[in-house]
């Protein structure tokens, strides 16, 4: 039996709602974390560089610099692009926040798919498919230099030579990673500790299910040892009469949009799929209506659930 859990995805855009001048911004973010402390597990970043001209925080250094500020916390990039740092030096660099934050990390690692601000910070573009092969390399690299010393890998895309990552993490961070085509569905089922799926419908959702416990069985992985997480945006309003000027902006392919009783059917539909992980991306920040009703109305009716893993 496994406990149902949440997290907060950060605002990592300022500008996202409305250009916010900096101390706004950082109030609510403070007063938005002195909420999830309450209910949710764990808060996360997304790792982006560039939108244009908007503003974006970079993602390690917003959670390496709260993860002191909250000791309550577990921390977790959604997810980190795995092009943007050497897997040796990251793995060194998730090893030190394990030590430093007393085991409080959970690494989200993902091919990377945002070609404007690859080419704008100066980073190669390839092709899905070298992508894909380069994030292989990088998950073996850093489980490799968590687990053993003087560690040396000749890849294709990426060399260590007698490489030590001391101390080694303890506990050994689970690594998240996020996909639903074949390609990455095979890295989830040949590396990933949790399966993160990106903003699914439930139908959507359920088919990528099997499809994801077909890719271990063909590997001779139990599909249940693999954590079902879910991440997506969540707008929740009190009333139906509260939530309708929403909708216009928020449709329901948003994520979970609804009424506090409607949130939480939807909720129970994604745990009966074996979902025990939510990340939830409150979209109306820096409003804080829907962080609030999360956590004084949705998430306590989960506080106790545990649910059975299951195959479909």
């Amino acid at each position: 039996m496994t406990s149902v859990q949440f997290g907060w995805v950060l605002p990592g855009r300022p500008n996202e709602r409305g250009n916010i001048a900096q101390p706004k911004f950082l109030a609510h973010l403070q007063q938005g974390l002195r909420l999830a402390v309450k209910s949710f597990h764990s808060v996360w970043s997304h790792d982006h560089l560039q939108f244009m001209n908007d503003q974006i925080l970079e993602s390690w250094t917003m959670l390496t610099y709260l993860a002191p500020l909250y000791p309550q916390l577990q921390f977790g990039s959604l997810v980190l692009s795995q092009s943007y740092r050497n897997p040796a030096l990251l793995a060194k660099m998730a090893a030190t926040f394990q030590y430093l934050s007393n085991g409080r990390l959970i690494l989200g690692l993902g091919a990377g798919w945002h070609e404007e601000e690859y080419k704008a910070y100066g980073y190669a573009f390839p092709p899905p498919h070298k992508r894909v092969a380069q994030l292989e390399e990088a998950l073996q690299i850093i489980r490799a230099l968590w687990q053993n010393s003087g560690v040396t890998i000749q890849g294709k895309h990426y060399q260590i030579l007698e490489a030590h990552c001391e101390p080694r993490p303890v506990p050994v961070p689970p690594i998240v990673v996020g996909g639903a085509r074949p390609q990455m569905l095979n890295i989830v089922a040949r590396h990933a500790d949790w399966w993160s799926a990106d903003r699914p419908g439930l139908a959507t959702y359920r088919q990528q299910v099997v499809d994801c416990e077909r890719a271990c069985l063909a590997i001779q992985r139990d599909p249940l040892s693999l954590r079902r997480t879910w991440f997506g945006g969540c707008i929740c309003r009190a009333t139906e009469d509260a939530l309708r000027p929403l909708r216009a902006t928020y449709p329901d392919e948003y994520g979970l949009v609804g009424t506090v009783s409607q949130v939480k059917e939807r909720i129970q539909e994604f745990i009966d799929l074996g979902v025990s992980y939510f990340m939830l991306n409150t979209g109306d920040f820096p409003d804080l209506t829907t962080l609030e009703l999360l956590v004084d109305e949705v998430l306590p009716s989960f506080q106790h659930t545990e649910y059975q893993a299951s195959t479909l």
